[in-house]
């Protein structure tokens, strides 16, 4: 597999959504998805070819006919998410939004990654360490280059005053970290909707970061 451009996958975006009717999920589709839930759950190293054939309901072998390798499945979902997230912020920076109002983008969208993309999200986040070269050194690029775009942001806002001066490293941190501990509204009973939750992070995190 290839990492994709932002570009490249844009257009594919955008020709997928001009289709109608909706495809049916292929079976490459059904394997990633099963695979997403278990990498997620007992890690990429435990999870066996033979226990995501069982998971998908056939032969080992058949996995074959579909995808190449346990870990050509990995490099699928890790640049998946991160190809929309950089996406995103491709699509942030083009606007001429206010810093606040970028880094509040930010937060929804990966608030929303967290909240509906549970599996994805946290195979990309947790397991990305198991990719093999060339996509590791591709990933981690890729993941350091957004966080300093993302700091960028921040740093702006504090300068045109929007912000207080805070470190953007710590803001960035913050932020990511906070995205991560809905980890535990997804193992809870839920008793709080998503929306409300999203919302009430957003005003928790903005109000902190926002000049009085």
């Amino acid at each position: 597999m290839t990492a994709i451009s932002s570009n490249q996958l844009k257009i594919r975006v955008s020709l997928g959504m001009a289709k109608t009717p909706r495809k049916k999920a292929s079976k490459k589709d059904i394997i990633l998805l099963k695979a997403s839930a278990m990498f997620r759950e007992k890690g990429f190293p435990a999870t066996s070819m033979r226990d995501l054939a069982e998971s998908v309901g056939i032969e080992a072998a058949s996995l074959y006919n579909h995808i190449r390798s346990k870990s050509e499945i990995l490099q699928e979902i890790v640049f998946r998410i991160a190809n929309d997230c950089n996406i995103h912020l491709d699509s942030l920076e083009e606007t001429n939004s206010t810093s606040i109002k970028k880094i509040e983008s930010l937060i929804r969208f990966h608030i929303e990654m967290m909240l509906n993309r549970f599996d994805d999200y946290c195979v990309m986040v947790n397991e990305w360490i198991h990719l093999s070269e060339p996509y590791l050194t591709n990933f981690t690029t890729q993941r350091r280059n957004y966080v300093q775009r993302m700091e960028a942001i921040i740093e702006k806002g504090i300068l045109h005053k929007e912000m207080k001066p805070v470190l953007p490293y710590v803001v960035m941190l913050t932020i990511l970290s906070s995205v991560r501990g809905l980890e535990f509204w997804h193992r809870s009973e839920k008793r709080i909707p998503s929306k409300t939750m999203e919302d009430h992070m957003v005003n928790y995190l903005i109000n902190g970061l926002k000049k009085n």
